[in-house]
């Protein structure tokens, strides 16, 4: 993705509500916001830094590994780049470089505090001592909440993408196949359909599928198991997640009777989104229904999700956020019987001007998965 104006032009309008002159990106996730670039090997090795600095002007500046520069010159988009040679020189000195070019070194920058490294963040307040550091991760946080129409074309596209991988895999899932060959269907058919990555691959069968996070094992599928599997696909950094629970063979009335229940809890917390909607009461309104189960519930039923897995905001007990359009939500009501099974259903949906979209609508989930 390329440098989206309209979130240059959100991070500008934050700043001067704040009265900061600059804001410093240094997370994986906060430079592919600013900038539209992934850096592939930060979030692989931390001490690989990316950094951004936009100023309240629109300035842009980037520091970035002597390894990954070509990648970065060839995406564009940054003229000002600051290139660092591994382990001969700091990358704090870049930055330091910048903000001085930038006129910066005696002004009121934002920075992501929760990320930086202690060390790193002390360099940076003993070479520029004039200038006032402040905690910035809130406003990113705040910022990333509601998409950008740009933002919502990728993850409305990456929605489908991965529900279509996860339903053809399970078109050829039969009896006496391991976890292992369905995750290996799966790992191809999510490249296939368009995706660029995949994070967190859940395959779990039969007594296996009630933990929650579990990757593929060599298991053979048995007649009668469940199979949960859930897969995040990624695109220019943006991630989709879907999750689908299948049978093999026919349910039995136990997991047919969860399976309704769970489904009547995703319309009913889809009809429950919308701008203004509370997120406490949509998670309690969620709960009602759920409860019906006896089974106990996770403390939330959703979650916000763009450049990260788990955003805010969430729908779950502790929320204390209003619904806005734009915002992005992977909705998941499950159960997980110690012993025995899990079963799940996870969506993405869009917070709209009225309601809400359902994103990953290619797999009917309305009755239990059965394949063969």
């Amino acid at each position: 993705m390329k440098m989206n104006q309209e979130i240059i032009a959100r991070q500008k309008r934050a700043m001067a509500e704040k009265g900061l002159d600059g804001l410093i990106s240094i997370s994986p996730e906060n430079v592919a916001y600013t900038t539209g670039i992934v850096v592939p090997s930060q979030s692989l090795m931390r001490w690989r830094h990316a950094i951004s600095v936009l100023t309240s002007d629109g300035r842009l500046a980037m520091v970035v590994i002597d390894m990954e520069e070509s990648t970065v010159r060839a995406h564009g988009g940054v003229e000002d780049l600051r290139v660092y040679r591994e382990f001969t020189e700091d990358p704090m000195d870049k930055l330091c470089e910048a903000l001085t070019d930038l006129r910066l070194e005696r002004s009121e920058l934002g920075i992501e505090t929760e990320y930086i490294p202690e060390k790193d963040f002390a360099t940076l307040q003993r070479k520029l001592p004039h200038a006032v550091f402040v905690a910035a991760d809130a406003i990113f946080q705040e910022l990333r909440q509601v998409k950008s129409g740009e933002e919502l074309g990728i993850l409305r596209a990456l929605s489908k993408i991965t529900d279509k991988a996860i339903c053809d895999v399970l078109k050829h899932a039969r009896a006496g196949m391991s976890e292992m060959d369905l995750a290996g269907l799966l790992v191809g058919g999510i490249f296939a359909a368009g995706a660029e990555n995949f994070k967190l691959m859940i395959i779990a069968s039969g007594e296996r599928s009630q933990f929650p996070n579990v990757g593929p094992s060599q298991r053979a599928i048995k007649k009668g198991d469940i199979i949960r599997m859930e897969i995040f696909g990624v695109k220019s950094g943006y991630h989709a997640g879907v999750c689908r629970t299948a049978v093999v063979g026919s349910p039995t009335p136990e997991q047919e009777k969860i399976w309704a229940n769970l489904i009547e809890c995703k319309y009913l917390v889809m009809d429950l989104i919308k701008p203004g909607a509370s997120c406490r009461e949509v998670y309690q309104k969620f709960l009602k229904k759920f409860s019906e189960l006896g089974f106990e519930p996770i403390s939330f039923v959703g979650h916000g999700i763009g450049l990260f897995l788990h955003e805010e905001p969430y729908l779950g007990r502790y929320a204390g956020k209003t619904l806005e359009e734009g915002m992005v939500l992977a909705i998941e009501p499950l159960v997980f019987i110690p012993g025995r099974m899990g079963l799940q259903n996870k969506d993405m949906i869009a917070v709209t001007k009225s309601g809400c979209e359902l994103l990953s609508d290619y797999t009917p989930t309305d009755r239990l998965i059965r394949v063969g």
